[in-house]
């Protein structure tokens, strides 16, 4: 389930994610825009930071000022005698309206701050919970404030308890609350400033000084406002810029890789339009100047191949003539020869043995000169592939009975029909089997058919001297020859193997080989079934299963079935079967392959060790984890290689 909601989540963010990858110019923007965005919003704090504390600043400095006169004027009419009192009246100053002279002083105080401050008086005493109490101390019987304001809530209870038991000036910020008569005004930011006052008893009480800070909160509302919006432009400016700027640098290089691909497709007449000095200006011309040179030596290499194959034609067409004649005079003299002296009837034969093997170079050239010049045809109808096997072994019969090798046929009790040239069928299978009689050193040879899903193979497997390492990917170049030394006693030209695997490339497969030293080798044929169908897989494995690895893993396979009888019984595992050995016979035929068996490149030839029962029992183990890797590597390259040889 969550991988499924994994998938599910990811779909939608492919094509995303795959535009992000592509496009290096929306990498640099976005890159940039987050830069950016991080840059104004740390400068906009900094800058929010610095203002917020300058107009507290100022406030504050502004608002203690003005507090610590009203201070000063409250106290003034407290201490100063009043006009209406008599020489004793110093001595009962109880008897003074002290509640009516508080009214009096907090509409006075107010009446000076218009809406810059509203005036709270509150009693000093402290109740039981350490809050002061409702009453004020010695007959001031109430809280007073201006303005509608709420005494006991706009003044905070902490700034209460400090000015009730310390001297001097305290100040906090609050919020001013309003009654309910006041038409349900709201809250409003301010700054407290407080202190214990005495009044006209000399009783104490407290006199605060409340400040609002709505035009400060107002002013600073507005510079966020416009620190946003500059910033937000400054964001998209620096974003247009980047985007501007890096697409004056990736259009030409965009240009340059789109130019890049129709000079990869052949068009090599395609150039860079070059304006300007600069850089990017250099990058085209020497863009230009690269596929100039690109296109001249491709012109040479192709009149220069032009010329080789006309050539090889050329010759080849030319020296029919004088081939004909040759072979004409050399054919009276060869029939002539049991009139001629041992010697001279012994050049006859040598005479006529070369002259067929110069038809049979002619003829491959000419092959060959067709391929080169893209002019051979396919001429595919249906056919059965036992029939051509069964040509090609009538053919190589003599020879078989010369080496005293034994061709075996298996896959060919059901028909094994393909869309094929029979014609080219055949040369690739003659030069396969004949190949695999002349180098199996007498040792039988085996053919091998098979058909699976959408394709069909053939595989010829000999168990002569094998291909050494690295030989496998050579053994299909024209005229190569695995040992320089060795005679060809079939009279080959050496473009066998190479025109085999060009027949194999125009039916669309594969022609592939293993080896081993010592071990013999193994080439395998495949074919679509139908024309023009992709191959996806080979029904038949392109290494043997009789050969020295796979024999090595069957004795292992063997090793552990018989131990396993004994295995069986421990608890937990009397439900497990012996595993079937593998036959590790040499000789042995190889079991029916994996309809779905994937090829490998050609280039799989096991080295000769030096101890073979040691080489056996260390292939045992590290094969069996490392051979299904390797082998799907040797898949993917030979599925761009198309025929395993290079």
């Amino acid at each position: 389930m969550l991988r499924l909601f994994v998938r599910l989540v990811r779909r939608p963010l492919l094509p995303a994610v795959r535009l992000w990858r592509r496009n290096i110019q929306l990498r640099v923007v976005a890159a940039t825009l987050l830069m950016s965005l991080a840059v104004v919003l740390a400068l906009g704090f900094v800058v929010i930071a610095q203002v917020s504390k300058g107009l507290l600043d100022a406030k504050e400095e502004a608002a203690q000022s003005q507090a610590a006169g009203g201070f000063a004027v409250a106290q003034e009419k407290a201490n100063a005698p009043s006009a209406v009192d008599g020489p004793d009246a110093s001595d009962n100053k109880v008897g003074r309206d002290a509640s009516t002279w508080m009214n009096s002083l907090v509409k006075q105080l107010a009446s000076g701050g218009q809406t810059a401050f509203e005036v709270v008086a509150l009693g000093a005493g402290p109740d039981a919970g350490g809050q002061p109490s409702g009453p004020f101390v010695s007959g001031v019987k109430g809280a007073r404030a201006s303005g509608n304001v709420d005494p006991t809530a706009s003044v905070p209870a902490a700034l209460r308890r400090d000015v009730n038991h310390a001297t001097g000036t305290f100040k906090t910020f609050s919020q001013i609350r309003y009654t309910a008569g006041s038409g349900d005004k709201a809250p409003e930011p301010a700054l407290v400033v407080g202190k214990r006052l005495t009044d006209i008893n000399g009783d104490p009480y407290d006199l605060y000084y409340l400040f609002p800070l709505t035009q400060e909160e107002e002013s600073l509302n507005l510079i966020k406002v416009t620190i946003a919006t500059a910033g937000v432009f400054v964001v998209v400016l620096l974003g247009a810029i980047a985007w501007l700027v890096v697409r004056q640098v990736v259009t030409p290089v965009r240009m340059a890789a789109g130019i890049a691909e129709r000079l990869s497709a052949g068009r090599l007449q395609e150039r860079m339009k070059v304006t300007g000095e600069d850089d990017i200006a250099r990058l085209g011309e020497a863009f230009n100047k690269m596929a100039q040179n690109l296109q001249l030596k491709i012109q040479q290499l192709e009149d220069l191949s032009r010329m080789q194959r006309r050539f090889v034609s050329d010759v080849s067409h030319e020296l029919r003539t004088p081939l004909t004649t040759v072979r004409m005079a050399a054919d009276v003299i060869h029939d002539a020869r049991v009139d001629f002296d041992p010697i001279t009837a012994r050049s006859a034969e040598l005479l006529a043995g070369q002259l067929d093997r110069f038809e049979s170079l002619l003829a491959d050239l000419l092959e060959i000169s067709r391929f080169d010049a893209g002019a051979a045809a396919l001429e595919a109808e249906p056919i059965d592939l036992r029939d051509v096997v069964r040509r090609v072994i009538d053919g190589a019969e003599p020879l078989a009975e010369h080496k005293g090798t034994r061709i075996r046929v298996l896959g060919d009790t059901q028909p094994v029909i393909a869309e094929a040239d029979s014609r080219r069928v055949e040369r690739v299978l003659r030069n396969l089997v004949v190949n695999a009689v002349e180098h199996g050193e007498g040792r039988d040879v085996v053919v091998r058919l098979a058909s699976a899903g959408g394709a069909v193979a053939v595989a010829v497997r000999d168990y002569g001297v094998g291909l050494k390492p690295g030989e496998a990917t050579r053994v299909f170049n024209r005229f190569w020859r695995a040992d320089p030394a060795r005679a060809r006693t079939t009279g080959g030209t050496g473009l066998g193997l190479s025109i085999a695997v060009e027949d194999a490339r125009l039916h669309g497969g594969w022609l592939q080989a293993w080896g081993e030293p010592g071990g013999g080798s193994q080439f395998r044929l495949t074919l679509p079934r139908t024309a023009d169908e992709p191959l996806r897989g080979s029904p038949i494995p392109l290494e043997p299963e009789d050969s020295r690895a796979n024999r090595a893993r069957a004795a292992a396979d063997a090793a552990g079935s018989k131990a396993s009888p004994k295995a069986q019984q421990g608890p937990g595992r009397g439900d497990r079967s012996p595993i079937p050995p593998r036959s590790a016979v040499a000789g042995a035929l190889p079991v029916p392959a994996d309809p779905t068996a994937l090829p490998g490149n050609g280039s799989r030839v096991v080295a000769r060790p030096a101890d073979p029962d040691q080489a056996a029992a260390d292939q045992a183990v590290s094969e069996r984890a490392g051979d299904t890797g390797a082998e799907a590597e040797q898949t993917a390259a030979a599925q761009e290689d198309g025929a395993g040889g290079r």
